[in-house]
């Protein structure tokens, strides 16, 4: 499996947005991608910015491929969620998952 890292940066008040815009818009999507097994949104709190750090577990990088097109480094954001960011990675990271817990981060069998 491979994980793919993607960061943002917003306001509070934007921050707020863009989660509810993720879980709303961005998940329903990545569930139409085949390999896609699942996703995790940290946050971090620098005085009045806050640190979005988006991590989305799929399958194969082939999955990936699929979903990012032929730079799977280039990163998938919508302008609706540009528009909730005061900043955002355009290219992101993948890191092969060596071990994982969690049910629902496991690939259905």
């Amino acid at each position: 499996m491979i994980a793919r890292l993607w960061s943002a940066r917003a306001t509070k008040i934007q921050s707020t947005r863009y989660l509810e815009h993720f879980w709303q818009s961005v998940v329903p999507n990545l569930r139409t991608h085949d390999g896609y097994v699942c996703s995790n949104v940290l946050v971090r709190s620098q005085g009045d910015a806050v640190e979005i750090l988006v991590t989305t577990v799929w399958q194969s990088l082939q999955a990936i491929d699929s979903f990012a097109g032929a730079d799977r480094e280039t990163a998938v954001v919508a302008h609706e969620a540009a528009a909730l960011l005061t900043d955002y990675d355009r290219r992101v990271r993948h890191y092969e998952v060596a071990q994982m817990d969690g049910l629902s981060c496991r690939p259905s069998q």
